[in-house]
């Protein structure tokens, strides 16, 4: 996907649950708001999944179900830092 044609998510509507999503300009502050969402997801869904881990009772069928939301935080990570590294 070409540079500044991703969606993104910036959050919940409080109001009416429902996703906002953008289409941010690169550099732009929708950008930036759309990085610390994206860094914010990830780091509760870490936290969610450490909880678990920790607890040690939750089984391999529950724990799989994680996976595809993990690897999707990961990849928007990774794609957020590769970008802002690329920028400095």
């Amino acid at each position: 996907m070409e540079q500044g044609t991703e969606v993104r998510f910036l959050g919940q509507d409080p109001e009416t649950g429902k996703s906002i999503l953008v289409v941010p300009a690169p550099g732009g502050q929708l950008e930036r708001i759309a990085d610390i969402a994206t860094l914010e997801t990830a780091s509760v869904l870490a936290a969610l999944v450490g909880e678990i881990l920790e607890d040690g009772t939750a089984n391999e069928g529950e724990l799989s179900a994680f996976v595809p939301a993990l690897y999707e935080a990961l990849c928007d990570v990774v794609r957020v830092t590769a970008r802002l590294l690329d920028s400095d």
